[in-house]
């Protein structure tokens, strides 16, 4: 379950803007489904609030119109290598 250093990052991130105080970033499994009940169980709103944070920070828009945005927040390494591939560009 280890993290990758962009991975790590994103994490952080995430914890930050939702207020995870229960969670530490690099306990977030890379793998792990962020929507279910084993993963860190986010909603709708969250991957709002983390839309926008990802906007902020790397300026790469994440709209919910795009077919493949569930794919993209499915895990945390789903979501880092969109990103990180969209900043890239």
């Amino acid at each position: 379950m280890s993290q990758t250093p962009e991975q790590a990052r994103m994490a952080k991130l995430i914890v930050e803007v939702l207020n995870l105080e229960d969670v530490e970033p690099s306990e977030i499994d890379p793998q792990a489904v962020m929507f279910s009940d084993e993963g860190l169980a986010l909603d709708s709103i969250d991957a709002l609030e983390i839309a926008v944070a990802i906007s902020e920070t790397y300026n790469v828009q994440l709209s919910a119109e795009d077919e493949n945005t569930r794919e993209i927040f499915a895990t945390l390494a789903n979501l880092t290598a969109y990103v990180t591939q969209e900043a890239a560009a």
